[in-house]
């Protein structure tokens, strides 16, 4: 989120907990990407912040809670208020439970996998208009694409993404595998510790496509323990999630630290596995 928006978006999150009913004195940022993630205190509830414009809050808050009902392992809302979004002041916010941190907060990687895999069950069973993977790796393609949006990406550089992201989408596409909803990014920044075991967070990911596709954002050592996996096709999804982050690390508008350094030393491993 753009500096100059977060004291508003801290604002409209603790007037949306205070509307509802919960005492709210200070707001503590956890988290600053697209959205906002804020602790509320002292009512001790997880808030999350976007534009109106560019969100898809609804969509996840529904979802939270029919994968909760079918007992999947993800971060639950805040159970002491209606489960809704709130509008305040061009931002949309959503309420969540608070999971306070379980040391040492690495989960095994065999808890991963059972984790994810229940979380794939779930999801299995929901009927939901979600995107496709390859709509995500179309809108990497578009960025490749535009010089203006990326243009610290040299020529040779730009080509090899766009050879990894149009080579690989179809790869996978034509293989014809099993599809069904995903989480998305599955990472383990999207995967937390809690008392109640491990519980995934931000479902505004979610797409359709091969259980490989999320498996290629876990750690490598997490498809070891995840029943049933297509080693050949979970090779290509962690080539294509490769160049789908590498992609993002050129954008002119990308925050993340250090990320174009990143984003130099992925392409090297990109060009190293494709062309050897």
């Amino acid at each position: 989120m753009q500096v100059s928006e977060v004291p508003r978006a801290v604002a409209a999150a603790m007037s949306a907990a205070s509307s509802v009913g919960l005492v709210v004195d200070d707001a503590i940022v956890l988290h600053d990407s697209n959205k906002l993630t804020l602790r509320l205190l002292p009512c001790d509830v997880l808030a999350r912040v976007a534009p109106v414009g560019n969100q898809v809050a609804q969509f996840e808050v529904d979802l939270a809670q029919r994968l909760i009902a079918s007992g999947c392992p993800v971060a639950a809302l805040d159970p002491r208020v209606e489960p809704r979004v709130h509008e305040r002041d061009g931002f949309v916010v959503t309420l969540w439970t608070y999971y306070e941190p379980v040391p040492p907060g690495e989960i095994a990687p065999a808890d991963y996998a059972d984790a994810l895999g229940q979380l794939h069950v779930g999801m299995r069973e929901l009927h939901v208009p979600a995107p496709h993977f390859t709509d995500r790796v179309e809108q990497a393609q578009q960025l490749v694409a535009n010089r203006e949006q990326t243009p610290a990406l040299g020529d040779a550089d730009r080509e090899l993404l766009d050879d990894a992201l149009r080579g690989l989408k179809r790869a996978i596409g034509e293989r014809g595998d099993a599809e069904q909803l995903l989480h998305g990014e599955p990472h383990p920044g999207n995967l937390i510790s809690t008392k109640n075991g491990p519980l995934f967070i931000d479902l505004e990911t979610c797409c359709r496509g091969p259980v490989e596709f999320d498996l290629a954002h876990a750690p490598e050592e997490i498809g070891a323990h995840y029943p049933g996996v297509d080693q050949d096709l979970l090779r290509d999804c962690r080539l294509l999630v490769l160049a789908m982050i590498t992609t993002w690390r050129w954008d002119r508008d990308d925050q993340l630290p250090n990320g174009r350094r990143l984003g130099a030393q992925w392409l090297r491993r990109i060009r190293a596995a494709l062309h050897g």
